[in-house]
């Protein structure tokens, strides 16, 4: 199929993203890196009357360190937070994560801050930010606001964006001191949405566990440093609070066991590369 009819505007800075947004509202999408937005356009399943393209603001393309966060802008790449030098020592769970994440090409062209605000539960950039406890900054002509991940998730494709509110940064916390990282999927084919998308982040204090793919968001657990039988209880527990469902890909009593596997493996993985002096 092909996109119905709508207007193309090319967009060189936040201001006017807002501007337009502020005017038309849900009859206008903002277009980054076009990699889901493509799709869900030539399935008819969005048609916007207008198309705001923001790939080529320069204003909003960077990526940079500021207050202890890595900050993407909406027109930065994921390649190009992938191969930042630095990365896996500024933010390791995003190092670990962008291998999975479809294929280099689709990494060219996707933005970070266009895959958080799609909002897929499958997605690892949303996962990471979630375990991370990251931030959404969205921007309007009201002004901004910055929302937790937490917060900004809140549903399957769904967020806390309002239609006039352009998603002009993400912010991921770097690594804190005594903290270790651990990322892993499981899917049919590698580049392939996750069927059951796990990561964790351990410490001497305890552990945060996160699932993607299973719930309609990513979800994120806290625990207490768990061993033997006491971790797969509490993984188990969590499993099924995830109230997955049956459907073509999978079914749910899979992916729970999926989730029970995986997240041991992670959580041990993390809690084995605690850098020296981060345990108590």
């Amino acid at each position: 199929m092909k996109p119905a009819s709508f207007e193309y505007i090319r967009i060189d800075s936040a201001a006017e993203a807002c501007a337009q947004l502020a005017e038309h509202g849900e009859d206008a999408r903002i277009l980054a890196g076009g990699q889901s937005l493509v799709t869900v356009l030539n399935m008819r399943l969005a048609q916007p009357q207008r198309l705001l393209d923001i790939s080529r603001a320069k204003a909003l393309d960077y990526v940079r360190i500021d207050g202890g966060k890595l900050v993407i802008g909406a027109s930065a790449t994921q390649a190009s937070v992938e191969w930042r030098p630095g990365l896996a020592k500024e933010v390791p769970l995003l190092a670990l994560a962008f291998p999975n994440i479809s294929h280099f090409q689709i990494r060219n062209r996707g933005t970070v801050c266009g895959s958080v605000a799609h909002a897929d539960p499958s997605a690892e950039l949303p996962l990471c930010l979630a375990l991370l406890d990251g931030e959404v900054v969205l921007r309007s002509r009201r002004g901004a606001r910055v929302l937790k991940a937490g917060a900004f998730f809140q549903g399957m494709l769904m967020t806390a964006r309002q239609p006039d509110e352009l998603v002009e940064e993400v912010r991921y916390p770097l690594a804190s001191p005594g903290t270790a990282y651990a990322f892993e999927e499981f899917s049919s084919r590698h580049g392939d949405f996750a069927i059951v998308a796990c990561a964790a982040a351990v410490n001497g204090d305890g552990i945060r566990f996160a699932v993607g793919g299973v719930a309609d968001r990513p979800r994120v657990l806290a625990l207490p440093r768990l061993a033997d039988n006491a971790l797969d209880d509490a993984l188990n527990d969590f499993a099924w609070e995830l109230e997955a469902r049956d459907d073509p890909h999978a079914s749910a009593a899979y992916r729970r066991h999926l989730v029970r596997q995986i997240g041991r493996r992670v959580i041990e993985q993390a809690g084995r590369a605690i850098p020296s002096g981060g345990g108590h």
